[in-house]
């Protein structure tokens, strides 16, 4: 017999996203379960977050660890079957991109269980990166879509998605922000890290940013650039460390390298920044809504309305240096802010899951 609503969460943005929902569904009395796949397993990249977000206790970590996608994937597809089948869920609710969502939706869907995904249809049409593949994947396994943006839905009924699937409910992320918002400290770089005056935050780790040897070279030498007038920090991910490192970018003193940080550290960091510099998906909306200005290195972005609101832009290495600097004089980013920000996503998300699993009872 089905019961639980069961989460499964497997990296740090899965867990900023789900906080909000679990609350929410709590609130309504379900019963849930909650598994970690363990694909980030540092505890400053996942323990300490289940702590700051107020989640609960995973009922179980299957500790897959790092590992190529092929094996990262399969482990978590292995491990969810036999969870799955010993705890036969009433519907299974993903989040994002990362390995841990496809691998949950393959399992689930070749069990017959139910699918949600939460941030469904976000598209950079890259088809280079492993990210775009478990986002699309996912939304064709799904019984129910949760977008968090107008677009997503364009681009969902275009896959052939129905329409009655779809549902467009805010960003839960955006939840999470608001809900912690006075813990963010603006002061935390300058108390915690010496930084001073005008300050920028890099997060950097994709691919095509930090593997290859020369492009890390120019990365390195753009931010040195910046690093000439401002202080940059950067909680720098294991991957492309060495490769970074190598490239010299411990040779300004301006630069300050720290291990990754929780998430109340890493917020009221970004808060008190002049400009961040990202590769990454999820701060390309934090920034937004802290209105701090936002240089993405990448060619695309699957999180256009960042763009277009006018608080994100995509840059090349060529052009870092300058844009980084123009961002710093041009201050706050002053513009409206996305549709359904307004810290209800998880509510949202939770009603709809309730009636959804009304109406699949009746029809049983």
């Amino acid at each position: 017999m089905r019961a639980s609503i069961t989460h499964v969460l497997g990296a740090r943005p899965n867990f900023v996203k789900a906080a909000p929902v679990i609350r929410a569904l709590a609130a309504l009395g379900h019963e849930q379960r909650i598994i970690h796949t363990g694909q980030h397993y540092d505890e400053r990249m996942s323990d300490i977050f289940f702590v700051q977000l107020g989640l609960p206790e995973p009922d179980v970590n299957l500790g897959v660890g790092s590992g190529s996608h092929a094996r990262q994937t399969a482990d978590v597809m292995v491990g969810l079957e036999r969870e799955f089948t010993e705890h036969s869920p009433s519907v299974v609710v993903v989040y994002g991109d990362v390995n841990s969502t496809v691998a949950a939706g393959l399992a689930a869907v070749k069990l017959g269980v139910p699918l949600a995904h939460v941030e469904a249809g976000l598209r950079s049409f890259d088809a280079s990166m492993p990210e775009e593949w478990n986002r699309r994947l996912t939304d064709q396994m799904c019984d129910i879509l949760f977008a968090t943006s107008p677009e997503a839905i364009g681009f969902l009924a275009r896959e052939g998605r129905p329409v009655d699937a779809v549902h467009l409910v805010g960003n839960p992320m955006i939840d999470t922000l608001l809900a912690n918002l006075e813990k963010f400290d603006a002061s935390y770089g300058s108390r915690a890290h010496g930084l001073t005056g005008k300050y920028v935050v890099a997060t950097l780790h994709r691919p095509a940013n930090v593997d290859s040897p020369p492009r890390a070279a120019e990365l390195v030498a753009a931010l040195h650039e910046v690093a000439a007038e401002h202080d940059v920090i950067i909680p720098l991910h294991p991957r492309g460390r060495a490769t970074l490192t190598a490239a010299g970018l411990l040779d300004s003193p301006r630069v300050h390298v720290v291990d990754p940080l929780g998430y109340i550290e890493f917020m009221s960091l970004v808060r008190g920044a002049a400009a961040i510099v990202t590769d990454s998906g999820g701060v390309q909306e934090e920034t937004t809504l802290l209105r701090v200005p936002c240089l993405t290195l990448r060619p695309n972005t699957e999180r256009p309305i960042t763009v277009t609101s006018g608080s994100n832009r995509l840059v090349t290495r060529d052009e870092l240096a300058s844009a980084v600097l123009k961002a710093t004089n041009d201050g706050p980013y002053a513009g409206e802010l996305p549709p359904l920000w307004d810290g209800q996503a998880g509510p949202r998300i939770a009603r709809i899951l309730t009636r959804w699993l009304g109406s699949e009872s009746a029809d049983d």
